[in-house]
């Protein structure tokens, strides 16, 4: 039986990833595992450009097995790249300056090219059959496969409010929680902790025993 690690939003904290991802592989004492990383690695934290080299170094070394889903921030970097003249300030608006620091860069359009073409990979969901994982959420009058890709990068309302039963469990981030827990409900997982707001950063561990979490695993 697999065990999946959700992890919730980064934001360049890179020794809060490194720390728990030890703890997952530590957790997972030699049985099958994979990562589900819910978008929103860059901006706003100190190291954005370590966080990009740390997840495709893991990637390389589990092919085919972890899971990187895009964020709002993913695509407002990639945004800032192909067109700066239009969406930079945008972007530096949003932590976008942190992470050109990361880099020591001076524009979008100057980050590696095997960082950005990683970037353009990274698919807007993953749903194993019992979970549906998200970056932000999904439009509850749209079936899970007819979502816009807008909702599954920046919905906020009408979903957090919603109560309908999606069929699977929405596994979630982008709405940072304030008291260093995960918000769960019938219907959703929120997982994003606030890691970049001094909250920890937090992995949910999922088996295919039940649709919830098995427990949580965080790192300060």
């Amino acid at each position: 039986m697999i065990l999946t690690y959700a992890i919730g939003d980064i934001h360049g904290c890179l020794d809060k990833l490194s720390a728990l991802v030890r703890r997952c592989y530590i957790d997972a004492a030699g049985q099958p595992m994979r990562y589900v990383f819910l978008g929103d690695y860059v901006d706003r934290g100190a190291d954005s450009r370590g966080i990009v080299q740390f997840l495709i170094d893991l990637q390389k070394a589990n092919i085919a097995r972890d899971v990187f889903l895009k964020g709002n921030h993913e695509d407002l970097l990639l945004s800032a790249a192909d067109a700066p003249d239009f969406f930079e300030e945008r972007w530096l608006g949003n932590g976008g300056g942190e992470t050109l620091e990361s880099y020591g860069l001076s524009g979008a359009a100057e980050i590696p090219q095997n960082h950005v073409n990683w970037l353009r990979t990274l698919p807007l969901s993953f749903d194993d059959g019992q979970r549906f994982f998200v970056h932000a959420g999904v439009h509850p009058d749209r079936a899970l496969d007819q979502q816009d890709e807008y909702d599954l990068l920046w919905i906020r309302k009408p979903f957090l409010a919603s109560e309908r039963d999606y069929g699977r469990l929405i596994v979630h981030g982008h709405t940072p929680l304030t008291v260093g827990e995960p918000d769960i409900r019938a219907n959703r997982l929120n997982l994003d902790t606030g890691a970049v707001f001094g909250g920890p950063l937090t992995a949910a561990v999922f088996d295919a025993s039940e649709v919830g979490p098995r427990r949580f695993l965080q790192a300060d």
